[in-house]
Order: C-alpha cells, then structure tokens, then sequence
C-alpha cells in the first residue's frame, strides 16, 4: 500500500535533487539547451504518470460519466473566474492596459451576473476571454525560457514559467477558500477543482497514449509550442531559415 508520508518524502527528495541540478543548468550543451534535466525530469514524469494513473484519471472518467456537460462546464466557468485576477493583473504588466480593462470588466460581470462565474455572461457579450500569466509577462520583457522542468504532481514548467506557476497561486480566488467554507467544504471545492481540470485535458493524455512513441517527448514538445504560443498571442513567428531552405523559392 502506498503511504502518504513516504509520497511527501519521495517529493521532497525529488525537488532537493531538482534545485541541486538547477545549478549545473548553466553547463548544458546546444543540443540541450532546453532540457538539461532529461534524465531527473523522466523519472518524475514517470511519478507523475503512476500517481495520475492511480488517482486522478479514474476519478475524472467517473466524473466525466456521472456529470452532465451543462454541469462540468458550469465548473470549469467557477474555477476559471477565480483565476481572472490573475489574468487582468499580467496584461497590464505586459503593457496590454485596453485589454486589461477589458478582462476587469469581464471578471466583473461574470462574477455578478454570471453568478460568482459559473455562467460566462461575458463572452456572449463580446469579451474575449484571455489567459495571461507571469510567465508570459516575463517572456514579454525579454527572459530566456531557461530549462524546462517537470516538478511532482504539477507537471511540465520551466526556470521562467516557475514564478508565475507561484504568483498564478495567490492570484487564485481558490486559494482562499478556505476563508469562506469549512474544511470539509474546502477540501470537497478543492478536489472538484482538480478534478475538473484533469477531464479537460483526458483528450490529449487519450492523444499521447495512441500516438506518441515517445510520450515524454509529445508532452514536452506540447507544451512548449502551446506555451510559444500563449506568448506571441496565437501569432508566433516563423522559425529562422535553415541554410537548405535558402534559394529553395527559386526552383518551386
């Protein structure tokens, strides 16, 4: 049987061991230079994979099953309001004011007439819902991406994505919950947070089992282009020419 505390110590090593290779990030090769940590972010993929595999994947088929669509994306709406702040606070940070007054006004509406969030009210009005966060604000002021990361339990991240991943936390309306409801209630809103966010992404895990022959890879290379992505506003730019594409125009 699993026990608890040997999970929180098995973690607890992993991140000393992962802040330990953080230091030696400075050395990686050209070929590496995005995942100098292959060999350590693997085994805690693989970690990642048994405690998923073991918990929140069944519990989020069940959910899936037993929950209407109407419900789950009810859900989804509440959790994701929550996170607005975090949102409005990056697009005035990344010098996006209009859009940022643009996301206050969404929040604002979502959270009354929407009812605390779990109707978007806002979107059927024409605001566009954004997704910001100090990750991409860092992007925006020129940080290097630095080493990708898989932490435990959380998943795929990066040296420059890693400050976000904190600041997105107390940003978060659920962080606080805790301050309104009584612990059985938080701990319930918690796991149903949770929950609803790993049946929104059964898809692509459904996608990587079938498709990748390197599952590690396919999430990896996903979730930076999703991230290069989120940076550049859907617009990223075309990758520099290799010196074979060079005069390739001439002869089509």
């Amino acid at each position: 049987m699993f026990s608890y505390r040997g999970i929180i110590a098995a973690m607890k090593k992993l991140t000393l061991i992962l802040c330990l290779a953080l230091l030696q990030a400075g050395c990686a090769t050209a070929e590496n230079s995005y995942d100098p940590l292959q060999p350590l972010n693997r085994k805690v993929d693989g970690f990642n994979t048994v405690v998923d595999e073991a918990t929140l994947r069944p519990i989020s088929k069940v959910y899936t099953k037993v929950m209407p669509r109407e419900a789950r994306s009810s859900v989804t709406n509440f959790f994701s309001n929550l996170q607005e702040p975090n949102t409005i606070i990056n697009s005035v940070l990344q010098g996006k004011v209009v859009q940022g007054v643009a996301d206050t006004t969404r929040f604002l509406i979502n959270s009354t007439f929407g009812i605390v969030g779990l109707f978007d009210i806002a979107s059927h009005m024409g605001l566009e819902k954004h997704k910001e966060d100090f990750g991409q604000t860092l992007a925006v002021w020129g940080v290097g991406e630095g080493a990708y990361i898989v932490y435990p339990i959380l998943g795929p991240n990066s040296v420059r994505d890693t400050p976000g991943t904190v600041m997105a936390y107390f940003l978060d309306g659920a962080t606080y919950m805790s301050a309104f409801l009584s612990p059985a209630a938080t701990v319930g809103a918690y796991a149903l947070k949770y929950i609803d966010q790993r049946a929104n992404v059964e898809d692509f895990v459904k996608l990587r089992d079938e498709l990748a022959l390197d599952p590690y890879i396919f999430v990896r290379e996903g979730w930076r282009q999703s991230r290069i992505y989120s940076i550049y506003d859907g617009h990223p730019p075309e990758p520099p020419k290799s010196i074979d594409d060079f005069g390739k125009d001439e002869f089509d």
